[in-house]
């Protein structure tokens, strides 16, 4: 959760499903190959959110000890759905939850595209298995609360978590930082996970980041599936889970079962009228119909049936130059350094492969000089990656709103190429990209480490231990 305070209506957080449970699961699991860092560091994780748990679990299982300081009085998620794609499941099943999945997420059969208006089906691509074949792991969806409570119960017994602890200020050089209290609290590495509007992210860039309007904005909302099973039309979307899409001009609507198909989740996108940046903004249900009538009758329906909504006003920040401070001693991960619009569903994802990668890393820590080059071969093999998918999230802003006319009868006709059999690479529908698929779902954040360290990693920062140790002999 990121620190963020806003005069806005706010919706209480959402209970967890019973069954998302890991208790014990991460005290079985081996990470590493059971490799533990030699020298274990006091770190200090600012965010208990998706990335700041993911990290503090990583961190931890790598032999350091982790304090998490979050500023809200309790931990949870706000009632939405959330995206899980094989990137981050081979992580999540890595970590011991691949059978806690099966009972709690759906697994989608594909991505289908329909136009506004009527809901003619302008494209398709399978998900299911192919997942599995392809990239090696399952696309799920998975509900907000019931992904933040299992990534908790995994890092919970190995962690410090205290509540209620905003900080105001960071010395990077020590590195401490200090809470409203007036408590200063010192570490050996700071990580800021504290979200959007990151304080630790002012301390890094040494200037304030200010983050772009995008123009839309968005309500969540979900719909009690037995709402919808009465209903022949709406049935199907249950019957058969996958994730649709409604384009049109200047908005776009995404849904999907989550909660093991006992809710229906909505994400709909439009032009912003005075939203805030904020996920937990509650928002007007009649506004919201109001602004999709017209739309398809089967999205009348569902709107019908929704009890309340969030909304929060979309913006954008641009790749950062850095994500570490010259002091080496404070980095930053998630959506402190690289906030993801979610045209791609990606935002999760990616701040929880940050996470799986500062853990392998520092899993190979044995001396203090190596603390700062390690920094850096994360910010290395991470910017480059997260400022790709920020890049493939904002274009499907401009391709899933473009006005009725003949941009819009060339996409809709391309992507009724690829849904047809016909190459993908380029396609309007990003998820038909086979490429582009390869490059997001079959990557793997513990492989991408291993790979980097065998290549760089051991001869740049390895022998700066042995190195420190024979100039210590020499003295």
């Amino acid at each position: 959760m990121a620190m963020i305070s806003d005069p806005q209506p706010h919706k209480p957080l959402v209970s967890a499903d019973v069954d998302a449970r890991a208790d014990g699961i991460s005290q079985k699991t081996v990470l590493y190959g059971g490799r533990k860092a030699r020298l274990s560091l006091n770190i200090v994780i600012v965010g208990c959110g998706l990335g700041g748990l993911a990290a503090a679990h990583a961190l931890a299982k790598a032999g350091h000890k982790v304090t998490v300081l979050e500023d809200a009085p309790a931990i949870g998620e706000v009632g939405a759905g959330i995206q899980v794609s094989p990137n981050v499941s081979k992580l999540l099943i890595r970590w011991g939850l691949g059978e806690t999945l099966k009972k709690i997420a759906v697994l989608p059969e594909g991505i289908e595209f329909r136009r506004w208006q009527n809901g003619e089906k302008l494209g398709y691509t399978t998900w299911g298995s192919r997942m599995i074949d392809d990239y090696g792991a399952p696309y799920y969806h998975i509900h907000r609360a019931d992904f933040h409570k299992l990534l908790y119960d995994l890092a919970s017994p190995h962690i410090k978590l205290r509540l209620g602890s905003r900080v105001v200020s960071v010395d990077p050089s020590a590195p401490s930082c200090t809470l409203a209290s007036g408590e200063v609290v010192h570490c050996d590495l700071l990580l800021g996970a504290d979200g959007l509007k990151s304080i630790i992210r002012e301390t890094v860039l040494g200037v304030p980041d200010k983050a772009v309007p995008t123009g839309d904005a968005a309500y969540r909302a979900l719909v009690p599936v037995e709402k919808m099973i009465n209903d022949p039309e709406l049935k199907d979307f249950i019957d058969r889970p996958r994730m649709i899409g409604w384009i049109g001009p200047g908005r776009h609507i995404m849904t999907y079962p989550v909660r093991a198909k006992k809710e229906f989740n909505m994400v709909l996108l439009h032009p912003d009228d005075g939203s805030v940046e904020s996920w937990q903004a509650e928002g007007s249900a009649e506004k919201m119909r109001a602004d999709f009538r017209g739309w398809d009758p089967k999205i009348q329906k569902l709107l019908e049936m929704v009890p309340s909504t969030l909304k929060w006003k979309l913006m954008d920040r641009k790749p950062l130059h850095t994500w570490v401070h010259p002091s080496g001693k404070v980095a930053l991960l998630g959506d402190a350094c690289h906030p993801m619009l979610p045209y791609r569903a990606q935002g999760a994802a990616m701040a929880i492969e940050d996470g799986a990668v500062l853990g392998n890393l520092f899993s190979r820590l044995s001396h203090p000089r190596q603390i700062k080059p390690l920094l850096y071969a994360f910010e290395l093999l991470r910017l480059p990656r997260t400022a790709q998918v920020q890049g493939s999230s904002s274009l499907n802003q401009k391709i899933f709103h473009l006005p009725d006319g003949p941009e819009q009868l060339q996409r809709d006709k391309e992507m009724k190429q690829a849904m047809n059999g016909e190459a993908g690479l380029g396609n309007p529908n990003q998820w038909a990209d086979t490429k582009k698929s390869a490059e997001l779902f079959g990557y793997d954040a513990d492989k991408a480490v291993d790979e980097w360290w065998a290549e760089r990693g051991e001869r740049e920062i390895g022998r700066l231990a042995s190195e420190s140790m024979m100039e210590r002999a020499k003295l």
